[in-house]
């Protein structure tokens, strides 16, 4: 039995992220409050696997993770432009490097005790705002693309951990295990005919 946590009675619902480090994060966690204030934003990431339900114990999904992940080298990453996906007014940046090795590390990982058949085809990228409906969303994608311009940091970070997390009732994120990457920054990699 689960002991009660401080963020809430947990679900059936598990993701894979990559956090964003500052000073990019605390820039991208302020404009996401700023685009929902008051509402329960988790910290600037990426996320590798989507949320899903887990039908196995998740013993085995940290397993599997660990068994894939131990080689894995580290993943640069820079954030791109604003966007906003069509059917679902999410409000993101996209990704102008790392979608690609990303996007093969999501195929490898989507399968045994993690597959889910997800909604949508994957797409690496940063969210910024979600929930709203066309007309707001328009006004808050106009808002992010001015604070997106004024930003003079760097947009660019390495990825050298994945986080596994499992979300609450409250929409809180519990972060479960951490898997660190080898030093060595990614090579392009091409998929096997299959």
């Amino acid at each position: 039995m689960d002991l009660p946590h401080p963020g809430g009675e947990r679900i059936n619902s598990f993701a894979l992220v990559t956090y964003i480090p500052d000073p990019l994060a605390s820039f991208l966690n302020e404009l996401r409050e700023e685009l929902e204030p008051g509402g329960l934003a988790p910290r600037a990431h990426v996320t590798l696997l989507p949320p899903r339900p887990l039908f196995a114990p998740m013993c085995d999904a940290v397993r599997q993770l660990g068994e894939r992940l131990n080689a894995e080298p580290p993943i640069d990453i820079v954030a791109g432009e604003i966007c906003m996906f069509p059917v679902t007014n999410v409000i993101y940046i996209s990704l102008s490097l790392g979608a690609e090795p990303l996007t093969l590390l999501h195929g490898d990982l989507n399968r045994e005790v993690l597959h889910f058949d997800e909604p949508f085809p994957y797409s690496p990228h940063i969210t910024l705002a979600q929930g709203h409906m066309a007309n707001p969303a328009r006004r808050l994608f106009e808002l992010a693309r001015c604070r997106w311009a004024q930003y003079t940091e760097s947009r660019g970070f390495r990825a050298d951990s994945l986080v596994f997390v499992q979300n609450t009732l409250d929409n809180q994120w519990l972060d479960l295990a951490e898997f660190r990457f080898q030093k060595e920054p990614a090579r392009v990699r091409s998929r096997k005919p299959a």
